[in-house]
């Protein structure tokens, strides 16, 4: 497979993120790679999850796609297995508690990878230029379709080691914080293992702004990150709950009603920036390749979706 479209590069963009609690109980949830810019010529590459898929675990796992001669080699995953004194020190949570958001540097994984195995992953990144500006936020609907990737529980391609996409529609405004926290809801079903999925807005036109107008061009965004789910509890009360990381009978106190709750796009570059404002790290990487170029042999020059142009046979994918 030779990912060309945005849609097809999509694919690429996640990372299945499987933990062990505690108490011995396997959790899984998705993560997926984000881009942050440093200046003209540097970026730095994370990835990102939920806090509670990652945080307070005694280990956890990475499974990457390989490449070779610069694609991916579909089902030939690698596995990166890190202990528990390792993976609770690479990971860094969003200040405020309430925001379920973590990240992780990546380039340090790669250089090990590298180092040690001779491989080369193969990945596609979300790039800070795909989050809307706030101009570009205000001229979003108050319903959106937006699409999202990932590993829910029995749901993915095993064989070829490649997440899902899914659709729903956002059931509360993205300019608006719900409940004044920075998220907004989506009218979709939550499987155990989707949690951590990015989502985003993305369709190739024509429609009609929430001006009146014809509008012919594509949009393509990141606007957040799925975390929690409403449930239904035994007493009838309407609850946000974590979405679960195991697979496990729902019982009657809490029963999933398919709304889901996604954390803004700038929840993630808040977590980055606490992140370099009280560490001294810099794990930059050369500026990626813009999203059509081919994809790079060299990890170090791995190209993310920044600054991306759809294609002229977007319409295809």
């Amino acid at each position: 497979m030779q990912p060309k479209t945005i849609t097809e590069q999509l694919f690429f963009t996640t990372v299945q993120i499987d933990t062990i609690t505690i108490n011995n109980e396997n959790c899984t949830g998705t993560g997926f790679i984000f881009s942050y810019t440093l200046n003209e010529n540097k970026q730095a590459l994370f990835i990102v999850a939920n806090k509670h898929v990652v945080m307070n675990m005694s280990e956890g796992h990475f499974s990457f796609l390989k490449q070779k001669d610069g694609l991916p080699t579909l089902g030939d995953k690698l596995v990166l297995s890190i202990g528990q004194q390792d993976w609770a020190a690479m990971w860094f949570g969003h200040p405020d508690a309430g925001v379920d958001i973590a990240i992780c540097p990546l380039m340090p994984l790669i250089d090990s990878v590298k180092k040690q195995r001779n491989i080369d992953l193969f990945f596609r990144a979300v790039g800070m230029s795909m989050i809307p500006t706030p101009q570009q936020e205000m001229e979003l609907d108050a319903t959106e379709i937006v699409t999202f990737i990932g590993y829910p529980t029995g749901i993915w391609d095993k064989k070829n080691f490649l997440p899902v996409a899914r659709r729903g529609a956002t059931s509360s405004p993205i300019q608006v914080d719900f409940n004044g926290s920075p998220c907004f809801l989506i009218d979709t079903s939550m499987f155990v293992g989707a949690t951590g999925s990015p989502v985003f807005i993305l369709d190739h036109g024509p429609r009609i702004t929430k001006d009146g107008e014809f509008e012919s061009d594509s949009r393509f965004y990141f606007v957040g990150v799925i975390a929690r789910v409403f449930c239904r509890t035994y007493s009838n009360q309407i609850v946000s709950v974590p979405i679960p990381t195991q697979s496990q009978p729902i019982t009657e106190q809490h029963k999933m009603i398919d709304l889901g709750v996604a954390f803004k796009a700038r929840s993630v570059v808040e977590t980055i920036e606490a992140f370099f404002k009280l560490k001294s790290h810099h794990m930059d990487t050369p500026a990626p390749a813009s999203l059509h170029a081919p994809a790079a042999k060299d990890m170090e020059t791995q190209e993310a979706l920044d600054n991306p142009q759809l294609p002229t046979d977007a319409g295809d994918a």
